[in-house]
């Protein structure tokens, strides 16, 4: 697979918007810039297999990539969230 440094800038902005986005959705996991830059990036992964396998198709353009990782994001915040609490559980006072 080649990518061009158009598609690797296209593929940081997309996940650093839907990282952003996410970030304001799922409200109190703060993890900085590069957090939701990275959380953005594996959003879109996530929501690239996730989505086709319910049954949701979102089209193509940015607009979509954006949404698309968005949701995936959203969906990985609210897991890491999820273990997050567990383990902080488990601990006590």
């Amino acid at each position: 697979m080649y990518l061009s440094n158009e598609s690797l800038l296209v593929i940081i902005l997309v996940g650093l918007v839907a990282g952003w986005l996410a970030g304001q959705i799922v409200q109190g996991t703060g993890f900085g810039l590069i957090g939701d830059l990275i959380i953005g990036i594996v959003g879109a992964f996530v929501g690239d297999w996730l989505l086709p396998r319910i049954g949701i198709r979102l089209g193509a353009g940015l607009i979509s990539a954006i949404i698309n990782a968005t949701i995936g994001a959203i969906v990985l915040l609210l897991i890491i969230r999820l273990f997050r609490r567990r383990s902080r559980w488990g601990r006590g006072w």
